[in-house]
């Protein structure tokens, strides 16, 4: 039997334009706690960096910088959990889908493709975003920052990923948007397809990738070299 091929995608700036929820829920907290809020495009150029502390996931942007000030574990707690609640209760408000996703799922199902979702977003939120867009019938798992006791750039984020499909890292591919995204596949030695204009301060030509695109339309030509009998 031909081992099928295996697809990993982040999800933030890749499957779902999220920035402008992030915001809302982003500058909710900050406004509450004193801090300045951020333009959605701000939002877009910081989200991506990840952090290792939590409010660097959660509460994005700025806030990493803005949270390292707060000494009170309590505060910083409150804050994480101000910016969950509240996201999570408006998670597809503004939300959209990237350009010709819907399309590339599909496909990818026709040809027998697993497909799994790999983010730094936690778990619960992930698979409720995925839900409510209307996407998350099309993956077999899904792996959030919390999901192991390792996300992104770590490699075994991905790695595990597979190898829970039954996967093989040798036929697998990385669709993402960031270097967070793009140094996890390198690790792996996972081909990365990066979208352009992602959540990152970097530009693109900062970040490893083996393909370019300004979206999904049209990457089953891409993916297709891939494939084999």
């Amino acid at each position: 039997m031909t081992q099928k091929y295996t697809i990993l995608f982040d999800l933030d700036g890749t499957l779902v334009d999220t920035a402008p929820d992030l915001m809302n829920a982003h500058n909710h907290v900050m406004k509450k706690y004193g801090y300045p809020t951020k333009s959605t495009e701000e939002i877009r150029n910081l989200v991506g960096q990840g952090a290792g502390a939590m409010l660097g996931r959660s509460i994005w942007g700025q806030a990493k910088k803005e949270f390292g000030k707060i000494n009170d574990k309590k505060i910083k707690e409150e804050m994480v959990n101000d910016f969950v609640n509240f996201y999570g209760k408006n998670i597809v408000n503004e939300s959209t889908l990237i350009n010709g996703v819907m399309e590339f799922l599909k496909w990818c199902k026709e040809k027998n493709i697993s497909m799994a979702v790999c983010t730094n977003k936690q778990e619960h939120l992930a698979i409720d975003l995925l839900k409510k867009i209307g996407i998350n019938d099309f993956f077999e798992y899904v792996a959030g920052h919390n999901t192991f006791d390792y996300c992104k750039p770590d490699p075994r984020h991905l790695t595990s990923v597979i190898e829970i499909l039954g996967g093989d890292v040798e036929k697998s591919l990385m669709i993402g948007d960031s270097e967070t995204d793009a140094n996890a596949a390198k690790a792996a030695s996972i081909p990365v397809i990066l979208l352009e204009n992602g959540y990152t301060e970097k530009n693109t030509n900062e970040i490893y990738h083996n393909h370019l695109i300004k979206d999904f339309i049209g990457v089953e030509k891409i993916v297709s070299t891939y494939l084999k009998d």
